[in-house]
């Protein structure tokens, strides 16, 4: 699977981009037929605490799934966003699944 990341407003360092790829291609377990996945990082200009922005959108035949995250730090960003998508792509498979037993 390929990881798109990009990050908007600052420049990302090699470790956070090596983290977040690991941590999206782990999600290949949960469905098998995910064509890509694009990153997004981005700094919101504000005084809150909670302004790093995460985007993942992953793409799989038929559909594309997206999770947005604003948190403290890119890497608690990726994994509440990684956890949803599990969860998402869970479902998705299930409604595959069922689609074609029905």
């Amino acid at each position: 699977m390929k990881v798109f990341t990009q990050s908007v407003n600052f420049n990302a360092d090699q470790k956070l981009i090596d983290y977040v790829e690991k941590k999206v291609a782990s999600l290949e377990k949960f469905h098998d037929k995910i064509v890509d996945a694009e990153v997004f990082l981005k700094v919101q200009n504000t005084s809150d605490k909670e302004n790093k922005i995460t985007e993942i959108k992953i793409n799989i035949p038929g559909s594309e799934l997206m999770v947005k995250r604003e948190t403290k730090t890119f890497e608690e960003g990726v994994n509440a966003a990684v956890d949803n998508l599990k969860r998402q792509l869970k479902r998705s498979k299930e409604k595959h699944r069922d689609s074609l037993i029905s």
